[in-house]
């Protein structure tokens, strides 16, 4: 499998457009336990002139025991980053989608809090659909990009810091929810994960909404 190496190419162009960049990429949407976690990264026309931190993938390409030092590598490498989280009932509450947005709008806030402002930048989010704007207090001028976190070195950074972010959190749930094995699932329908529910029920962490006995298996 060839693998691509994420470039700050539609950053640049994009910076010709607006002063700053900031990029957000989601995971936990598919997981039956725990929150989705959306990471932003902020990015100006200078960061965008730096070299591209080693081993930076999208999350998904990295390989989990170097995933902490990757995110590192990417928080200390873009002008500031921030997770943003929204809750299992939460999703129960308003849907994934909404509650990705939720999601995004804090991790936006988080950026903005660290000295960025919203009036002339971009938000490059992964994906085709916009689930940011609508939720976002002040307006935003948004642009979905289909495989950003794999292409557009600023999402892969968001992406890597919200992964090890959220599967940190995890592995603490686990502590007190053994049964559930989430340091090793992380929240997502692995067989022994659906095994555990049918013979333990639901913990206060699970998405009670979701069909989650039979899910099918998500990653």
């Amino acid at each position: 499998m060839t693998v691509i190496t994420p470039r700050l190419t539609l950053e640049r162009k994009l910076l010709g457009e607006c002063d700053l960049i900031i990029a957000l990429d989601e995971v936990g949407r598919g997981a039956l336990a725990g929150p989705v976690a959306v990471g932003a990264t902020l990015m100006d026309a200078k960061g965008a002139r730096r070299r591209v931190p080693e081993g930076l993938r999208d999350s998904k390409l990295v390989p989990e025991r170097r995933r902490p030092e990757v995110a590192a590598r990417a928080a200390a490498w873009v002008q500031a980053s921030a997770v943003g989280w929204a809750t299992a009932g939460e999703v129960d509450e308003v849907g994934i989608m909404r509650a990705l947005g939720l999601a995004a709008s804090r991790a936006v806030s988080a950026v903005v809090a660290q000295g960025a402002t919203v009036e002339n930048a971009l938000i490059l989010l992964d994906g085709n659909h916009d689930y940011v704007s609508r939720v976002h207090p002040a307006p935003l001028n948004v642009r979905p990009v289909v495989k950003a976190d794999r292409d557009c070195a600023s999402v892969s950074a968001a992406s890597v810091i919200a992964k090890v972010a959220r599967d940190g959190y995890m592995a603490e749930l686990h502590e007190d929810h053994r049964d559930y094995q989430w340091d090793r699932n992380k929240g997502y329908a692995s067989p022994e994960h659906r095994e555990a529910i049918r013979s333990f029920g639901l913990s206060p962490f699970h998405r009670s909404s979701w069909a989650i006995a039979d899910a099918p298996t998500l990653f």
